[in-house]
């Protein structure tokens, strides 16, 4: 069985992300528009942008197969969903999280997520938010075993064109007051 390796993506994976992303991505549910997802990657060589990367071949030296990254950034887009005592604070939102289709079904998906909480987590971000379109039952399966709890859905068609078009936001809260919220 070969070894799989999740470590944190640095400015040399980024031609590697995109190309993960962007060939095991598009699906009805996902909105990807090119020079956005990949100015947003991009940001990794400035660090204002971080991501887990998992490779098949368990050696960094040996540049592995990419099967699956989750990209996060700190942010203030989620300040609306705030509890009222940290809603001046930064908090994280998961942006991008792809899973080669081989890969897929195997939990990946959860584990890159919990990688990526532990480490925001260590950064001392009390709560994440990730989004999603409303019937991408794949990414809703992936978020909840990573702990992801949905918040609110509302009509987002510029973003989801396909089916009901409504856009599902979720929360991981961290802190200890995290019910309220």
């Amino acid at each position: 069985m070969t070894e799989l390796l999740i470590r944190q993506a640095d400015a040399g994976d980024i031609a590697a992300l995109c190309a993960l992303l962007f060939e095991h991505g598009p699906n009805p549910w996902n909105h990807l528009p090119e020079a956005e997802v990949r100015a947003h990657l991009q940001a990794i060589a400035d660090g204002s942008v971080q991501a887990v990367l998992a490779e098949r071949g368990g050696q960094r030296e040996s540049g592995g197969e990419p099967l699956g990254m989750v990209s996060y950034r700190l942010s203030r887009d989620f300040a609306r969903y705030q509890p009222e005592a940290r809603r001046e604070q930064l908090h994280a939102y998961i942006c991008e999280a792809v899973v080669h289709r081989d890969a897929a079904g195997q939990g990946l998906g959860a584990r890159l997520l919990q990688q990526a909480v532990e480490h925001l987590a260590g950064q001392g971000v009390q709560d994440i938010y990730i989004d999603r379109h409303e019937e991408n039952a794949a990414s809703a399966g992936m978020m909840r075993k990573a702990g992801f709890v949905e918040l609110d859905t509302f009509p987002d068609p510029a973003r989801r064109p396909n089916g009901s078009g409504r856009t599902t936001v979720c929360c991981l809260r961290l802190a200890a007051d995290a019910a309220e919220g």
